[in-house]
């Protein structure tokens, strides 16, 4: 009879799986104190910068406008949303929004948000070994199949966003 794992024993290089999940919520905690930061001192001129200008003024100021309407609950929110990660704190910075709300906000993101993608990624990088430890050809395949899908699929999201943007004209 199978005995039920204990799920304290997974470890990653000799470290429990929940002490690296502990150390990427403050990881990320303490990165989007660090962009508020930024954005905080750097002001208007972050927006000039090369990086400001790859994202472009009409993104930022949809991302302001955001800040703005929604305060810690965008801060919050933006966990979720890949690229506006890492875009949201620094505008948050540039427009003062409140700091208090920002450190409990972004807490509160950096808790719900890290723990399950440490998780996941433990499970299916795990899951994966494990299949080409019984069958590396299977395991090739399941790569062969898995690395093109998640391509096209990037491939496809950017096409459609970028023609969205060009459907949308820019305010000047």
């Amino acid at each position: 009879m199978n005995a039920i794992p204990d799920p304290t024993a997974s470890s990653v290089l000799g470290m429990p799986l929940w002490l690296w999940a502990l150390v990427c919520v403050l990881i990320m905690f303490a990165l989007f104190q660090f962009y508020y930061w930024v954005g905080r001192r750097l002001g208007e001129r972050l927006y000039e910068s090369a990086l400001g200008r790859r994202i472009g003024r009409h993104r930022i100021d949809r991302v302001e406008a955001l800040v703005r309407r929604r305060g810690a609950v965008a801060v919050f929110g933006c966990f979720w949303v890949p690229v506006l990660r890492h875009v949201l704190p620094p505008c948050a910075g540039v427009i003062r929004v409140s700091y208090p709300w920002f450190v409990v906000a972004s807490a509160l993101g950096a808790l719900l948000w890290t723990p399950p993608w440490v998780v996941g990624g433990y499970a299916v990088i795990w899951a994966w070994l494990r299949l080409a430890a019984r069958s590396p050809v299977l395991a090739v395949l399941v790569l062969i199949v898995a690395v093109p899908a998640v391509a096209a699929l990037i491939v496809v999201r950017r096409r459609r966003r970028r023609r969205r943007e060009a459907e949308v004209p820019v305010a000047s």
